[in-house]
């Protein structure tokens, strides 16, 4: 037995790797070194133990590669120089040939190269710098708070949740004036922040709140629906147009008097309706019914300026205007407009803007136009019940049952959303009755005579009592005399000194339904007051005199038959008794500042 030394060819280091095999000695020329050619004769009959020696250099570079990855890694790359040194960008010296043996087929995939063995603290700062450099170039504004073992990655959890819901800003105005930014989800509908407005403005939510969407250079407005997405119809909106927050008592009205919005010359079926009035409604609601609504319209034409009168029809499929007279063939029907992609507008100021011939105008507006002109069909109504009938036609026959499901769902929805809701307290004929406490257990008055008497009889009361009340505090250095001339002021339904048209366009805004009022100052009497009051959309003023008794004031509405004390006391009589008035007051109208 003897022991054969073997040495890696050149370029390798100084790695010893003994091997113990049963061959006959061998002179020291048969070695293969530097500065030593090998015999090619030697090399063929040794071929044989070359390739075990690329096996055991090929176990040893596996183990040390699972001990430092990132140094093997580097070794199979970088060659190396006899001092150990490795040989970066520097090309092999001219002449040196590698006497690397020829691998066999099964190791030429994996070829592996010298190992030089690098001490630890050498193999640590290598490892750090190639984790370092591995890493994007992003930069780190607190380099502080990471070093090379903690890189400045953002982690799992460090970022917001999902932007499935986002959210966005819009910007909401009110009557006078001021606004309110409010941040909302992208599926918030309208109904739904006009709840959140009125829970944060601690308002009565009483389902008529409404958002207005408002075009002042169109001379534009409309109320949105309670379904309609309001970052949706943002976005469709022009520089200098707005949403406003305000009341609308008239929104679903006509579901419970449909009546007074649908006169009977004005609708027409396919097929009779059995039912009357109960049946309008359904029909309007129902798809495979057919309703017409028909009448004279003023169009004005595309582009233009001139009006003309048409004899106008409005069905499922669109507006159409006759081309002869009053006859609706076919042939003699053209379409004016559609309402698929469109929105129902009414005018703020038809006659100053656009030259109407009256007052009642509205606009069929296609979703795409902004702050153009040309292509609005503006058109104009004798009335006001002409209008609203042709305005109320278009959103059920353009929504339908979405209308009815807006009506019905907000009571079913207070449950559901405990943190917006607040108190009702609206005021109803429904809810309101006359009563009579005399005897021993109250009773409803049936009779309206005796109704009326039991309210002029609860008028002398409160004057008694007012009476009984002034002598008691005549001390009090507030008199009631002056407290009764301003505890009105803070009520929501006084709005101040107004002028007739300003009060009759808040009526307007809010809804032209039976019982909707406000007061105000007189402006041809200083010490008197207005009642505005709507009955059967038309808008009507009853002067509230003062009148003196007994040295004290009053305020009446009939000439002094009924006087009371304060303003409070004569709203809070007539929201219980019609009197002299032709109906109840039923809602006030408000202003509310955001």
């Amino acid at each position: 037995m003897g022991e054969r030394g073997c040495w890696m060819p050149a370029g390798g280091a100084g790695t010893r790797v003994d091997q113990v095999e049963q061959t006959p000695p061998v002179s020291p020329r048969d070695l293969a070194g530097p500065g030593f050619p090998a015999q090619p004769d030697r090399l063929t009959n040794h071929q044989e133990d070359d390739v075990d020696l690329e096996a055991l250099v090929n176990d040893v570079s596996a183990s040390l590669e699972s001990l430092y990855p990132a140094c093997s890694m580097q070794s199979e790359t970088v060659p190396l120089l006899q001092n150990g040194q490795h040989a970066r960008s520097q090309p092999p010296p001219s002449g040196t040939r590698s006497l690397q043996p020829q691998a066999s087929p099964r190791l030429q995939v994996q070829r592996s190269q010298p190992v030089h063995i690098l001490a630890v603290r050498r193999l640590q700062e290598e490892g750090e710098q190639f984790r370092t450099s591995s890493l994007p170039a992003i930069p780190n504004p607190f380099p502080e708070l990471c070093g090379p073992g903690s890189p400045p990655l953002l982690t799992r959890g460090s970022l917001p949740p999902s932007q499935a819901a986002a959210k966005q800003d819009v910007k909401i105005f009110s009557e006078d004036g001021t606004s309110k930014v409010v941040e909302i989800l992208a599926d918030m509908t309208a109904r739904d922040l006009c709840q959140l407005l009125v829970y944060r403005s601690h308002c009565v939510d009483d389902n008529s709140w409404t958002l207005v969407e408002h075009h002042p250079h169109l001379g534009l407005e409309r109320y949105l629906e309670d379904h309609e997405l309001v970052v949706q119809v943002e976005s469709t909106l022009a520089s200098d147009s707005k949403f406003l927050f305000r009341k609308n008592y008239a929104k679903y009205e006509f579901f419970k008097n449909p009546t007074n919005f649908f006169p009977e010359q004005m609708v027409t079926w396919c097929q009779q309706p059995n039912g009357g009035h109960n049946q309008l409604l359904q029909n309007f609601l129902n798809c495979s019914s057919c309703p017409e609504i028909q009448g004279f319209l003023h169009v004005k034409d595309l582009g233009k300026k001139s009006w003309r009168k048409l004899y106008v029809c409005l069905r499922r499929s669109g507006l159409y205007c006759s081309t002869k007279g009053v006859s609706k063939e076919p042939r003699h029907l053209q379409l004016l407009a559609g309402l698929e992609d469109s929105s129902i507008f009414s005018l703020i100021a038809g006659r100053k803007q656009y030259c109407a011939p009256t007052d009642y105008g509205f606009c069929i507006k296609p979703n795409k136009v902004r702050s153009e002109t040309k292509e609005l069909r503006l058109l104009c109504a004798e009335d006001e019940q002409g209008r609203t009938c042709w305005m109320t036609a278009c959103r059920l026959l353009k929504y339908g049952m979405l209308l009815y499901q807006n009506y019905r769902i907000p009571p079913q929805r207070k449950p559901l959303l405990p943190s917006f809701s607040t108190p009702v307290r609206s005021v109803s004929e429904n809810s309101l009755v006359a009563m009579d406490f005399s005897g021993q257990t109250g009773r409803v008055i049936e009779n309206p005579a005796e109704a009326q008497s039991a309210a002029l009889e609860e008028g002398h009361a409160w004057r008694k009592r007012s009476t009984r009340m002034n002598i008691l505090s005549s001390q009090s250095p507030l008199q009631p005399s002056t407290l009764s001339t301003v505890i009105h002021r803070t009520q929501h339904w006084f709005h101040g000194h107004i002028s007739r048209e300003e009060s009759h366009r808040i009526i307007k805004q809010q809804g032209l339904v039976d019982g909707l009022f406000l007061l105000r100052d007189s402006q041809s009497n200083p010490k008197a007051f207005v009642l505005t009051l709507c009955h059967h959309q038309k808008i009507k003023n009853f002067q509230i005199l003062p009148c003196e008794d007994d040295g004290q004031i009053y305020f009446s509405l009939d000439d002094g038959n009924t006087k009371f004390s304060d303003l409070i006391q004569l709203v809070d009589f007539y929201q219980l008794n019609k009197g002299v008035l032709p109906c109840k007051l039923r809602h006030h109208c408000i202003r509310v500042a955001l």
